[in-house]
């Protein structure tokens, strides 16, 4: 009988302590018998997934990959057979790991986790907050939040909201060097611009007449890497900036910022998306997160 979870019962055990003897003390094998396992494994895929050494056992880079996916397996058929022992009714436990973008987290997620937790107290959470993109696989992160269009086919994705990008600057720039008004006034200004897109030295405005959209230049002397750093740049009055309106949500609450050319911009949609590996058996965990997020954020 094939018995691959068992398998990767021994791999994952024995590549974590790092010892086929230690793995066996545990499992109450030999350490013969754990790495014949380890080498029936090896030899199925035609890849080495570890290194023996006199000392220790290292993963090789296909053995990161395995180790991670099986740890995940292993895991997913463990909660899958708690749930269906509690009779679907499985409680939200466990370590769940979650990223998000900088803005994003410190928006949304910090603001809330310890309700999240009080809701949820047997949930462990591990937040990482990172402007890069991550393959939740290798990275064994359960939830990521990402903004912009989907395009990873194999993830399942949960919209939370909706939000377009404005163009901001503080009360103090704006009384040293004047209210642009029009996008033609830019010119006279030091706008923070991205260091990613296709036109990383222009914004899209719309003519309030026509409503066709066109690029006008933003020149300036800073650009920034995320929608945080152009934010924190913005507050301290060195230029304007075009950024996600919920990024600096509560910077125009406060009066911190002043939207700006207001009448031309374009209010393209930007949607933010909550993913994750897409599975029958969600862990009940992931499925709170999610939800929870959904409720509180909602799709404004």
């Amino acid at each position: 009988m094939d018995n691959r979870a068992g398998e990767m019962e021994v791999f994952v055990t024995a590549a974590e302590l790092k010892s086929f003897s230690a793995a066996g003390r545990r499992l109450n094998l030999s350490p013969s018998a754990v790495s014949k396992l380890v080498t029936r494994i090896e030899d199925r895929l035609g890849t080495r997934l570890l290194v023996r050494t006199t000392r220790s056992l290292l993963l090789t880079p296909e053995g990161e990959i395995y180790l991670a996916r099986s740890q995940r397996i292993l895991a997913e058929i463990a909660e899958t057979e708690r749930l269906v022992a509690e009779g679907g009714r499985a409680a939200p436990r466990g370590l769940l790991r979650v990223n998000a973008t900088v803005g994003f987290g410190e928006c949304y997620i910090l603001p809330l986790a310890g309700e999240f937790l009080a809701r949820y107290p047997e949930v462990r959470l591990d937040l990482s907050l990172t402007d890069g993109l991550i393959d939740l696989i290798e990275e064994r992160t359960d939830v990521a939040i990402r903004v912009g269009p989907m395009r990873d086919s194999t993830l399942k994705a949960r919209k939370l909201l909706e939000s377009h990008r404005i163009t901001v600057a503080t009360p103090g720039y704006i009384a040293r060097h004047g209210q642009p008004k029009t996008p033609a006034d830019l010119a006279a200004h030091n706008c923070i611009t991205f260091t990613f897109g296709r036109t990383p030295g222009e914004w899209p405005f719309r003519d309030p007449g026509t409503a066709a959209v066109h690029l006008s230049p933003a020149p300036g002397n800073l650009q920034a890497a995320s929608g945080s750093i152009a934010r924190q740049l913005c507050l301290q009055g060195i230029g304007i900036a075009r950024i996600g309106k919920f990024h600096v949500a509560g910077d125009l609450e406060s009066g911190a910022l002043i939207e700006v050319l207001e009448a031309y911009n374009p209010v393209e949609p930007e949607q933010v998306y909550a993913v994750f590996a897409g599975h029958d058996h969600l862990a009940a965990r992931i499925r709170a997160f999610v939800d929870f997020l959904a409720e509180r954020i909602g799709h404004g």
